[in-house]
């Protein structure tokens, strides 16, 4: 069902059926889509990366993610539009091919694909690097162990996936609302080391809520980091295929997003910066490693070193998942080897997630031999990479709406709120994140790769178009 276009009076069961056409396995149950939703909005970002966005934009960095949350709300209610209309695997590309052409389809899949892979690079490696805390072994071998495992994991079955992404999700939600807990006994019965001298006033009493050395514009400044911290959210989709009830579980999954982020970073930021005054913190330290040594815990390092491991873990698992799907989507709509078809018995992506496991491999050596800035800046382009899926799911609901509204296509069962308007909205504060970035010297460079990309990818396109010029893969659907 991936390669051809359903009919449009389409209903539950058919949809339902997708993914006998696609060829997997509907074996991912509620428990687990509800907690890769979560996981998918919980990163390093916030557990390592919000200290950076503390020391420079103060308190006001609540109201930064505060913001950016609405915007990814908006994104993924317009995917959950889409999601309904025809829940598939392909997902974005699939979406992108429909309602803007095959180029962009063609685009999506390999750019998606290639966000995932070196994320999973950087990720393992990552992983890698927090096992050192405990044991004093070469990084190349826990990177090893990592991939291997993973790589184990996803062959086996899509099931076997989904529970080690809920376990991986219930660390972090366990870390983060621990830690809101301990806040708040702190705030109101005054125990441990922080208790006499924790107030909410230090949100605005400590140089005022926008108290970056440039004000608001030090907030704005912040905006590219914050959206970063939410890259994968929209993972939920790609598990669209595999879902045991895609009709009543990705809808309940993404209306989880408004709570998900006013708990686990607003609710979070306020109760941290409740504890610790905003000016202690230093750019690369933990905002949860200073808020336990406030209160005199020394085990905090710990357990933060734990928590991202967790985090930098579900994040190469995610990798090694949607990888291998987006190439089989590819594949079967003739814009990749179709070698990348192939399934093992259980409905897992043989080929596609092996290439994908093994270039992930080769970049754990390329990081271990040659690590510094130009590898960094890989991994900011990699960023680039991944807003291109929000921005595709931005316009494409935009065009299926339109279409909707004209008669043209069934109405989906779960509209997003704002209809189109939000979905612009979403795509001009995505513009004024990609400005921001070329403001800032150090993630400028990641905007000089991505017409690089775009150059390659167009170069491949029209080879394989020119091979094959009446193929179906080439041509715009109606």
């Amino acid at each position: 069902m991936t390669s051809v276009r359903v009919d449009k009076q389409h209903d539950g069961n058919e949809a339902a059926d997708s993914a006998s056409g696609e060829g997997y396995h509907r074996a991912l149950g509620a428990r687990q889509i509800q907690m890769i939703a979560i996981g998918g909005a919980i990163g390093t970002g916030l557990f390592l990366g919000a200290g950076k966005g503390i020391s420079k934009a103060g308190p006001s960095l609540i109201l930064a993610y505060a913001l950016a949350g609405l915007v990814i709300f908006f994104i993924m209610r317009a995917l959950g539009e889409l999601l309904m209309y025809r829940p598939v695997s392909g997902s974005f590309s699939e979406y992108a091919r429909e309602f803007i052409g095959p180029f962009a389809g063609f685009v999506t899949g390999w750019t998606y694909w290639l966000f995932w892979v070196v994320t999973g690079i950087t990720e393992v490696t990552a992983a890698a690097t927090y096992m050192t805390y405990w044991w004093d072994i070469p990084q190349w071998i826990s990177a090893l162990v990592f991939t291997v495992i993973l790589y184990g994991a996803n062959l086996i079955s899509v099931k076997l996936f989904g529970e080690l992404e809920f376990w991986f999700s219930m660390v972090k939600v366990t870390a983060i609302v621990g830690m809101i807990l301990i806040c708040a006994g702190i705030l109101t019965i005054g125990f441990s080391d922080a208790g006499d001298t924790a107030s909410i006033t230090h949100l605005w009493d400590l140089g005022g809520f926008f108290a970056g050395e440039n004000g608001i514009g030090s907030t704005l400044m912040t905006l590219q980091m914050v959206m970063f911290a939410f890259l994968a959210v929209e993972l939920v989709g790609v598990t669209a295929g595999e879902s045991k009830d895609p009709e009543t579980v990705l809808p309940k999954a993404i209306n989880t997003v408004p709570w998900r982020i006013a708990v686990f970073y607003v609710g979070a930021l306020i109760m941290i910066l409740s504890v610790v005054p905003w000016t202690e913190f230093q750019p690369g330290v933990s905002p949860f490693v200073a808020a336990f040594e406030k209160m005199g815990l020394g085990i905090g390092a710990a357990i933060v070193n734990f928590v991202v491991l967790t985090a930098a873990l579900s994040s190469c698992n995610s990798g090694m998942y949607s990888t291998g799907r987006m190439l089989r989507d590819l594949a079967l709509n003739g814009q990749g080897p179709k070698l990348f078809t192939r399934l093992t018995r259980s409905g897992t992506p043989l080929v596609g997630t092996t290439f994908s496991a093994g270039l992930m491999m080769v970049g754990v050596w390329i990081n271990y031999q040659w690590p510094g800035e130009a590898f960094n800046y890989v991994v900011s382009f990699a960023t680039i990479s991944g807003m291109w899926a929000w921005i595709m799911i931005l316009v494409c609901q935009i065009r299926y709406r339109l279409k909707a509204d004209r008669g043209e296509l069934p109405q989906s069962s779960f509209k997003a709120p704002g209809g189109i308007w939000a979905s612009i909205f979403a795509l001009a504060f995505i513009g004024l994140v990609v400005v921001t970035m070329g403001m800032d010297a150090g993630n400028r460079v990641a905007l000089y790769g991505a017409p690089v990309w775009g150059l390659l990818l167009a170069v491949s396109y029209l080879v394989l178009k020119a091979r094959n010029p009446e193929g179906a893969a080439f041509a715009k659907r109606s």
